[in-house]
């Protein structure tokens, strides 16, 4: 299984815009990497996408950002033995009450 993260694009190379050089804050550091763009075209500096394995799958706006966001917050807490419910997932939490 792959899983696709978030990632802005910071800069287009190759003259159709095949490529594109993306970036996300990763702890103290930003992870920066190179992805394949064929599958959305060519984006504008500053477009979030979901990438996976050096390819650009998908244009995301800042509310499916967020909920992935949240979820992978929930995965690395659960993977650190720190998960809690009320603090992951709000907007699931939210419909219980």
């Amino acid at each position: 299984m792959c899983l696709s993260i978030p990632m802005q694009i910071v800069a287009i190379e190759g003259e159709n815009g095949d490529f594109a050089i993306v970036e996300r804050p990763q702890g103290d550091a930003i992870r920066r990497e190179r992805v394949n763009m064929m599958l959305i075209g060519q984006q504008p500096v500053g477009t979030w996408i979901l990438a996976s394995l050096g390819l650009a799958k998908e244009v995301i706006d800042d509310d499916e950002r967020a909920l992935i966001e949240d979820a992978l917050a929930a995965l690395s807490a659960s993977l650190d033995g720190d998960y809690d419910p009320t603090r992951h997932f709000a907007d699931l939490h939210s419909r219980d009450d």
